[in-house]
């Protein structure tokens, strides 16, 4: 309500736009003293072609409004469609682990229906497990007969480890398989990685232990031993990017207690030899040697920055120092610019969106989505102190 649309929020509505999905505006923060929820949910009509007699006005802390948007769910969004008479199939959208029943599977029944004893399979992989319990989320999980097409809910199968499941991936069941998953399935690749070493050495064993936790209730976290002739014995991490990387450092810190020490983060380069074989590196320390590599490529991202329209050419020379490539932009509103920008993801991932709120004074938003990997003129650089190769930080 105080900031208008921001990249974020363009971001997602474009995608759920190229899925058919029906859209409610919902305009938050009306409670703080700058809102102008009046001119921003005319911002939405004008600009983004919705419906501003279905905005809905909430402010999140205090629950003002939030009826308001249960009732328009209710009104305006249609109700799921699928066939319970068909083979199962069942999206996984998140899993959790629980000490006592394993790992917790979230899923959404698209066709079909599921009950405890069936024997599921996991179409990514052929992974088959036995039903044990089904059920809806309420305060608390509740048991049902079974789940039918349209309904979500969990799946209790005795999977011994969340790595086990991957969001995405199309549950059916074995006796009466589906002719093909849902699409939209992909791998979950690391896109950023660092190296994390607890300040204290003695708590490197609470480290470990505290990392193998967080990875049960996320798949997606990978870490492998490290150590630093500086920092002594550690983690190298990979995370899905940025905000993946903060959270987990916040939780290693308030949750567990251990003070951390984290290297600049990088990102995988793939290295072609000269000898034909490629080999993927995220660590400055494996890189091959000059002589053999042919060439190198690197990530790219499509940054979107949304920011008012005077800071447009501060922001782009930003981009362009940042070895920033074919640009475009346009105005969403009088006065405020719509930047995009394809730039390696290794620009981005150090101090980049540090820079942008500083240039732009804070009023500049910005979201990525990785593009490709692409040829790059790199080379490593060494750093030496009193003659010695240190580590890279």
């Amino acid at each position: 309500a105080a900031q208008g649309v921001e990249a974020q929020t363009l971001a997602n509505l474009y995608l759920a736009m190229e899925n058919d999905l029906e859209i409610i505006p919902v305009i938050n923060k009306i409670d703080l003293p700058s809102a102008e929820p009046e001119k921003v949910a005319l911002q939405i009509e004008e600009d983004l072609g919705l419906d501003s007699e279905h905005v809905q006005f909430c402010s999140a802390k205090n629950g003002t409004g939030v009826d308001g948007i249960f009732e328009a769910i209710v009104d305006l969004l249609p109700p799921p469609e699928g066939d319970s008479t068909a083979p199962l199939q069942a999206l996984i959208f998140d899993a959790n682990y629980d000490p006592f029943r394993g790992t917790i599977i979230s899923v959404r029944i698209i066709n079909g229906t599921l009950k405890q004893g069936d024997t599921i399979r996991f179409m990514s992989n052929n992974q088959e497990y036995r039903v044990e319990e089904v059920g809806l989320f309420q305060i608390t999980r509740a048991p049902q007969k079974q789940l039918s097409a349209g309904q979500v809910g969990y799946i209790l199968a005795g999977i011994k480890t969340v790595e086990d499941t991957r969001p995405g991936d199309t549950i059916t069941t074995a006796a009466n398989p589906a002719p093909h998953p849902l699409p939209g399935f992909r791998e979950v690749q690391q896109v950023v990685f660092s190296s994390l070493y607890p300040i204290s050495t003695d708590d490197y064993e609470d480290l470990a232990a505290a990392l193998e936790k967080l990875k049960l209730n996320d798949a997606a976290l990978t870490f492998e031993k490290d150590s630093s002739a500086a920092l002594g014995f550690g983690f190298r991490c990979g995370f899905l990017g940025l905000l993946h990387l903060e959270v987990i450092q916040e939780r290693l810190e308030r949750e567990f207690d251990i003070s951390l020490i984290l290297t600049v983060p990088s990102v995988q380069y793939t290295f072609f030899l000269s000898d034909g074989t490629e080999m993927q590196v995220d660590n400055p320390a494996h890189f091959p040697n000059p002589a053999h590599i042919d060439r190198i490529e690197e990530p790219f991202i499509k940054a979107t920055i949304l920011m008012p329209e005077k800071y447009m050419g501060a922001v782009m020379t930003l981009c362009m120092d940042r070895r920033g490539e074919n640009t475009s932009f346009h105005y969403p509103t009088p006065g405020r610019i719509e930047f995009q920008c394809e730039l390696p993801l290794a620009e981005v991932i150090y101090d980049f969106y540090d820079k942008l709120k500083s240039i732009t004074q804070g009023y500049g938003s910005f979201d990525y989505e990785i593009l490709d990997y692409r040829k790059s003129d790199l080379v490593k650089l060494d750093i030496l102190v009193n003659g010695e190769v240190v580590d890279a930080l």
